[in-house]
């Protein structure tokens, strides 16, 4: 691991509950890690992995980092003071977005079982930067593996489509802030757990998806 500390943190006032995951989306690891480190910015994050492997720490588990913004889940705003936020190496959607190389996320993965060790974080509370801010984000996006993190032990997953249900009531039990506008919850929630179908819309595979995952998080899956 290598320690590039960035001065934009502070205390926290509570304990870590959530594990955020973000991509840079910024054209080289460099441009980001400069970014993230720079004063002027006052955006951080604790961790910086890169296309190869490589873990970079900019902030202490224990200090709040500057990564979550305006931000839900579950009914929580502003989870900066409540999350570790892991920045993922990739262009993204504006500088040419492409897959999460294998060597990434193995280093994704081995990082973030070390973070939900040390924090007790439920599964149902590893999230995308998307989840907590749909109305702003859109990373890491549609080409992220979740179901191998999930596999894993990272987050949850499920490729099963329940009967037909409220969406709105399943996608709050879920954690998504419903008070934003609904298609972009929906994309949100689409990116993370029906990638291959981003219509943005109140559809059968999306009203059914969201049911079977709000059983996953409402039974034994809502934990490692």
């Amino acid at each position: 691991m290598i320690w590039e500390p960035s001065p934009n943190a502070d205390e926290r006032d509570g304990p870590v509950s959530m594990l955020v995951m973000h991509y840079t989306g910024m054209p080289t690891a460099r441009s980001a890690i400069d970014l993230l480190t720079s004063p002027r910015s006052k955006v951080s994050a604790h961790y910086v992995v890169d296309e190869d492997g490589a873990v970079y720490r900019l902030v202490a588990e224990t200090r709040r980092a500057w990564h979550a913004g305006l931000s839900c889940w579950r009914g929580r705003r502003m989870l900066n003071d409540a999350s570790v936020g892991i920045e993922i190496v990739n262009p993204g959607h504006e500088w040419g977005y492409r897959p999460f190389p294998p060597a990434q996320m193995r280093a994704v993965l081995e990082l973030s079982q070390g973070i939900l060790a040390r924090h007790g974080i439920e599964a149902r509370n590893v999230v995308a930067h998307s989840d907590i801010a749909p109305n702003r984000k859109q990373d890491p996006g549609e080409l992220f593996d979740w179901p191998w993190l999930a596999a894993h032990g990272v987050g949850i997953w499920t490729e099963g489509f329940g009967p037909p249900g409220d969406l709105r009531a399943d996608l709050a039990a879920i954690g998504y802030d419903m008070e934003l506008a609904e298609k972009d919850v929906i994309l949100a929630f689409q990116r993370h757990f029906l990638p291959t179908h981003l219509s943005g819309l109140a559809d059968a595979p999306t009203v059914r998806r969201a049911a079977a995952l709000r059983g996953l998080v409402d039974g034994a899956g809502n934990r490692p």
